[in-house]
């Protein structure tokens, strides 16, 4: 598949609210609350938030990826952290997701960041299927707890 990756830009906010609501869909997550706080991220230069689009040779869009810096404190230095990734039901199997996330390890290396980390689902065996491609999981787990 011929794809196009740019960052979002305001014209872009459509298809990105589109993406970022079938994501939240497939996590059977809510994000009403959270669209106007990402926007914001989004549209602020000085925030390390970043988000693209992949469109393919129509135009449309059939990819969303979100990434923004974490610190390593056992490393001393900052990665970049994946923090968001979907493509389109449509378009899966057919390289979209191997792109955006090709396209946010360039973002890394030009910017001399030393690695990319993300997350995603135990049960995710479709993603899993192509970041197993990267490397084996961490066998980290992850905690989520109230403040």
């Amino acid at each position: 598949m011929t794809l196009t990756i740019t960052p979002v830009r305001p014209e872009d906010h459509a298809d990105w609210l589109a993406l970022f609501r079938a994501y939240g869909d497939f996590y059977k997550t809510d994000t009403a609350t959270a669209e106007a706080p990402v926007w914001q991220w989004i549209a602020d230069p000085n925030e390390a938030y970043w988000s693209d689009i992949a469109r393919d040779a129509t135009g449309k869009a059939v990819g969303l990826v979100q990434y923004s810096l974490l610190h390593r404190s056992l490393s001393g230095a900052q990665v970049v952290y994946l923090s968001d990734l979907y493509t389109v039901p449509e378009a899966r199997g057919q390289g979209v997701g191997r792109a955006l996330i090709e396209h946010v390890r360039a973002f890394a290396r030009d910017r001399g960041y030393a690695s990319v980390r993300w997350l995603t689902a135990e049960g995710n065996a479709t993603a899993r299927k192509l970041y197993d491609t990267y490397a084996p999981a961490t066998g980290f787990i992850l905690y989520s707890v109230p403040a």
